[in-house]
């Protein structure tokens, strides 16, 4: 698939090079640094081996040794030596004060031990899994190594750029560990952006990697030896969006350092990070792109693409959620990867050692074998109901490492309880058991009821929605509270309340001094959904003016899920009438929406007639384009369509069970607008026909043979080798659409590079009869 062009960001000047001259002398001092204390020393250390003089030579033997040492060591020590000496000297008249003054840096940097001082001071600051969400209970915080599940990614890139066979990746699946082996020998995969919808992981991926290389167990994956900077793009929007912000190493060395410890503040030596990000020995991971405010985003991509531009040998990430990757304007990076749905597998782990850590947390050491047996039996309890096939809503949710957090801690307070049906039900549970449940367990006496203190913060959800904004400084928090009627009411302090909330709650974070968030944008979503649905038909025109702000997309999802179905059709028709563009978030909130009430007649039939207009709007610009005969477009488009439909993001690739389980509905009205307007000559159902002329058996599973005819039936393949699809009617019937060849050939994903072609033909078959 082919990406939009792309606005180029300014480059900067590049660094003058040194003359010939230049280089030949710091390579003759880079030898004379290295080897003379080797020489001397070995050579006296020869001659009175010679003489038979044992005993001198005894003396002389610890030196030659400790020279041997150096002669290893100093390799790494000119290195750093020739960086600072090619910035400093300048000129011919400043050579000499120069070099000394470098020589006197670089003895500095190499023993100073910074390297290690800053990993350990990194690494403290994530040790815990706060799981960039929900952590409820401070006393039983697991460590991230105890529970961290390795996260599954996929993506899809063009034959020319990677094969995945080439990838040496672990049988659980592509790891980003992978990814960054891969880095070091191929540059696509130095400049990585991972996406993910709100929960899955992104967050947690980036600690649990500075975690890692932090404690010096990078080797334990195979991985090279890089220093990792783990920046938070929020904390540093104003500096990144200012008119002349700073470059990579400005910032991680005046802003970056000095945030990580206010008691032990961190002076690296000089042009540490330079030297590390020029030489390709830094991992820079930029987390939270979407975070940064809409009209902040364009910006910040110019900037993050100058410095990969600049320092094209040290390894990037940048974690985005897909709606607000769609402002990264500026070149992208060139390995876009996503973050698998957690399987069950992965759900299983990570349940298990959950609730381990959480059964040890409560209990001394000397118990930790009645820790084991309650944590397996309370763990078993809750996976069979994540796999109870009459409760699929639960299976979905599981799949969110978020949701599956806040189902096991929802389980623990309450095994006895039935686990919630919904989305909308579970963050609400998860609020009553913060702000009622677990204060009253604890003894601890709440400022307000559950009900009024829910009032307040949704109230303030709303407001930062509204503004765009994911945090808020204390002064203007406490100016919402203060103007709020019920704290008014209740003579209540602010600064009270808001302590409350985030000392007892934890609804309401405090990430950096004075500056004031929800653990997850998804509570912020749902506590502003909250307040639009008792806002009635003011709340329909507020929605309706935002339907197509990318930040309001995650309240929109949570507001139409609370609604009645009555109020539900209002809205999506007032959605259909804004155009094509919104359909995509129509039919994702009636994809979220499972209201377990038994509707009456007239209802059903309104939602389903609703549900067939919204996915006439889907299908309107695949149809125009085939229409037209603009067939690339169709086919693109048919892509988005598809995968779409299964709940992942354009750029994500499909699963076996995506295709097995491909509403059939939807791939009857897709294969059919191609039938139609190509007039027989392409479309899934020609496919499938030519697939069984070739001698193909529609039972889901691989036949070489057939598939390589099919191939070359179709003009897929010429002489045993894959081409570029045709978009044109001249091409073979069945040509077209060209989905299927890339599913065959080079889909990513657990159906690995054989491809899911044949899968499809199974599906496509089974919703013809």
């Amino acid at each position: 698939m082919t990406q939009p062009p792309e606005n180029e960001p300014a480059s900067t000047p590049p660094v003058p090079r040194p003359s010939t001259e230049r280089r030949f002398v710091q390579r003759s001092l880079q030898g004379i640094a290295r080897w003379s204390p080797l020489g001397g020393s070995s050579f006296a250390f020869a001659s009175f081996l010679l003489k038979q003089d044992w005993a001198t030579a005894g003396l002389l033997l610890p030196v030659t040794a400790v020279s041997g040492v150096w002669a290893a060591y100093s390799q790494n020590f000119v290195e750093r030596l020739s960086e600072i000496y090619g910035e400093r000297a300048r000129n011919d008249a400043d050579k000499l004060v120069a070099w000394m003054d470098s020589l006197n840096q670089t003895l500095q940097w190499q023993f100073s031990g910074f390297d290690q001082k800053y990993l350990k001071q990194q690494a403290k600051l994530c040790q815990e899994y706060t799981t960039e969400g929900f952590n409820p209970d401070k006393t039983a915080i697991p460590m991230l190594e105890q529970v961290f599940v390795p996260l599954q990614l996929s993506g899809y890139f063009a034959e020319d750029i990677v094969r995945v066979q080439d990838l040496n990746h672990s049988p659980e699946g592509l790891s980003i560990w992978d990814l960054i082996r891969r880095s070091r020998k191929d540059r696509t995969f130095r400049q990585m952006a991972i996406q993910a919808k709100g929960g899955f992981g992104k967050t947690t991926l980036m600690r649990h990697i500075a975690l890692i290389y932090g404690e010096g167990k990078y080797r334990n994956y195979q991985a090279p030896k890089l220093i990792p900077f783990l920046l938070y793009l929020r904390d540093w929007h104003a500096l990144l969006t200012q008119k002349n912000p700073p470059t990579l190493p400005d910032l991680i060395t005046k802003h970056y350092l000095p945030s990580l410890s206010h008691s032990q503040p961190l002076t690296p030596p000089p042009l540490w990070v330079e030297s590390l990000l020029r030489e390709g020995d830094a991992l820079v991971m930029l987390d939270g792109f979407d975070e940064l405010a809409e009209g902040q985003r364009q910006r910040a991509s110019h900037w993050i693409s100058q410095q990969m531009q600049e320092f094209p040998r040290s390894t990037f990430i940048v974690t985005s959620r897909p709606a607000g990757y769609q402002d990264y304007v500026a070149k992208h990076p060139t390995a876009p990867l996503f973050v698998q749905k957690f399987s069950p597998d992965q759900q299983k782990k990570f349940v298990e050692r959950w609730y381990l850590c959480q059964e040890r947390c409560a209990r001394s050491e000397n118990q930790f074998a009645q820790a084991e047996i309650a944590a397996t039996q309370k763990a078993q309890n809750l996976l069979v109901q994540l796999i109870d096939p009459n409760r699929p809503e639960l299976r979905e949710m599981a799949e969110n490492p978020l949701l599956l957090n806040m189902l096991a801690t929802f389980h623990r307070f309450d095994p006895g309880v039935e686990l919630p049906k919904r989305r909308v039900e579970l963050y609400k549970g998860i609020c009553k058991l913060q702000l009622d449940d677990r204060p009253r367990a604890r003894g601890i006496a709440m400022l307000l009821p559950l009900e009024k203190s829910l009032s307040i913060l949704q109230s303030l959800a709303l407001a930062m929605v509204n503004a765009n904004r994911p945090t808020i400084p204390r002064s203007q928090i406490l100016s919402l509270f203060q103007k709020h009627v019920i704290l008014q009411q209740e003579e209540i302090d602010p600064t009270a309340f808001l302590q409350q909330m985030v000392q007892v709650s934890e609804l309401l974070v405090e990430r950096e001094p004075n500056e004031f968030e929800f653990p997850h944008l998804s509570f912020q979503g749902y506590f502003a959904a909250s307040r639009l649905e008792q806002q009635g038909n003011k709340a329909l025109s507020l929605v309706q003016q935002n339907w197509d702000k990318t930040w309001w997309r995650e309240t929109i999802l949570l507001y139409t899920a609370q609604l009645s179905p009555r109020l539900l059709t209002q809205v999506i028709n007032q959605a259909c009438n804004l155009g094509k563009e919104a359909a995509q978030l129509a039919y994702d909130c009636l994809r979220e929406y499972r209201n377990p009430e038994k509707l009456d007649p007239t209802l059903a039939q309104e939602l389903a007639a609703l549900t067939g207009n919204v996915q006439n709007l889907r299908y309107q610009r695949l149809e125009e384009s085939l229409k037209t005969g603009q067939w690339e477009e169709a086919d693109e488009e048919t892509y988005q369509l598809m995968i779409t439909t299964v709940g992942k993001e354009v750029g994500q690739w499909f699963e076996p069970e995506d295709l097995l389980n491909f509403p059939c509905e939807e791939l009857r009205t897709i294969g059919e607008l191609w039938v139609k307007y190509s007039r027989g000559h392409f479309g899934f159902s020609v496919q499938k026909e030519i697939y069984l002329q070739c001698g193909g058996i529609l039972d889901g599973k691989y036949d070489q043979k057939a598939w390589n005819k099919f191939c070359h039936a179709v003009g897929w393949k010429v002489k045993d080798k894959y081409v570029p699809v045709t978009y044109s009617t001249l091409a073979l019937r069945g040509h077209l659409p060209g989905v299927l060849v890339v599913l065959g050939v080079d889909g990513w994903g657990g159906g690995g590079w054989l491809g899911l072609g044949w899968y499809f033909f199974s599906r496509i078959q089974a919703c013809e009869v």
